[in-house]
């Protein structure tokens, strides 16, 4: 699970005059790394339950969900102090918030820092900060306090989206790309961070999807710098964002439903939901494709950076698309490294899909120069950004 040195990939092919670039990626994460194979014991004695059923659907889910390890920031020091979270019908938001608040600050800073060390211009050079999570809820808002843990000045122009859940990232990058395009000279700072406490419960027959969450989602934070025109001296861009547009599927509103509680956020996701997802996406793809003259017949030409929802979404959209295995290797490995980790996942992949690039450089091969980077979140609400790979 190494992390790409940026530094080392160059830039293979110059950006678009006044096109957004990603300029370096970055990633954090809490210190309690759960291992797949151990999760279901440790899942049922933190919460006390010992329902040999649910114990055995969850195994289940766990050997399906093809998620290896993953980071999280619920520990035993936390049960501890808050053992209430593991009580079924406790009205526990204010201490969820009271946890996720301060985490998702810490992690979205540590993965900031890392992507301005990558970056290898200053914090000062950056003018916007768009910040995405939906594992926090306050006034002012995390962007805020993510612009003051890295000591931004207070000029700095701020953009916050809350609760849009796995498609958070790519909405996020959407919307620098927009800012960096139409502010010449800006650097736009984006930041994602999540953390499965807002949503963490002891496990119940009445709600099988619980399980689900357990057995697939992970913590931790991502972050990019975008802009446009980059700095040939000083910058390395990785990805041209060459046009993005978002689609939401009507009549799809209750295929994906968060709701705050008293409890913490009480998730459901229908199962035709990768269905949907299949039946939908080559219809997406198509309109940011032909923007470059790009049909069908060019998808195994491309790279693939998609947001990996779950083996299933994958696996449809593989067989829809008849995509090669390959294509869709760094969403797999994401997945299987750090679950499902919401909007932050897109930057894992990103890097994934570099370090394929960088072997596949060394190796004197030509990588894919065009690409899709895609994600689904609530809605049913497709975000797609027709992308080119610099680094190639």
């Amino acid at each position: 699970m190494g992390s790409i040195d940026v530094a080392e990939m160059g830039s293979g092919k110059k950006a678009s005059p006044g096109k957004a670039t990603i300029l370096a990626l970055g990633k954090a994460f809490p210190h309690q790394l759960v291992m797949q194979e151990y999760l279901v014991d440790g899942y049922f004695k933190t919460t006390n339950c010992d329902d040999p059923e649910l114990k055995q659907k969850l195994a289940r889910l766990c050997k399906t969900t093809t998620v290896k390890t993953r980071y999280v920031v619920m520990s035993e020091e936390i049960l501890r102090k808050y053992p209430e979270l593991t009580i079924e019908g406790q009205p526990t938001v204010k201490q969820r918030l009271d946890i996720c608040n301060d985490a998702v600050t810490e992690m979205a800073v540590e993965a900031s820092r890392t992507c301005i060390n990558n970056w290898g211009r200053p914090a000062s050079d950056i003018t916007h900060v768009v910040y995405v999570s939906s594992s926090e809820a306050r006034l002012p808002g995390g962007d805020l306090y993510l612009a003051k843990g890295l000591g931004l000045s207070p000029d700095t122009h701020r953009v916050l989206l809350y609760f849009i859940g796995c498609s958070g990232g790519v909405a996020g990058l959407r919307v620098a790309k927009d800012i960096a395009e139409n502010n010449p000279g800006s650097r736009v700072l984006l930041a994602t961070a999540e953390t499965t406490i807002i949503g963490f419960k002891p496990p119940s027959a009445e709600r099988p999807y619980d399980l689900v969450g357990v057995a697939l989602f992970g913590d931790g934070a991502g972050a990019m710098i975008i802009g446009s025109d980059p700095d040939p001296v000083h910058e390395k861009p990785l990805f041209e964002l060459h046009t993005a547009i978002q689609n939401f599927l009507p009549e799809t509103e209750k295929t994906i439903v968060g709701r705050l509680t008293e409890e913490g956020i009480n998730f459901k996701l229908a199962r035709e939901l990768p269905q949907i997802i299949e039946d939908n996406v080559e219809n997406f793809c198509s309109k940011l494709m032909k923007v470059a003259g790009l049909t069908p017949d060019d998808y195994n030409q491309m790279f693939w950076a998609v947001h990996p929802g779950g083996p299933a979404i994958l696996n449809r959209m593989e067989k829809r698309l008849d995509l090669s295995p390959e294509k869709l290797s760094p969403s797999r490995r994401a997945l299987m490294d750090y679950g499902n980790a919401s909007s932050n996942s897109i930057v894992y992949v990103l890097e994934y899909l570099l370090e394929e690039s960088r072997k596949a450089k060394n190796e004197d091969e030509r990588g894919e120069e065009w690409g899709l980077i895609l994600a689904f979140g609530p809605g049913v609400t497709f975000e797609g950004i027709l992308a080119r790979n610099l680094a190639v």
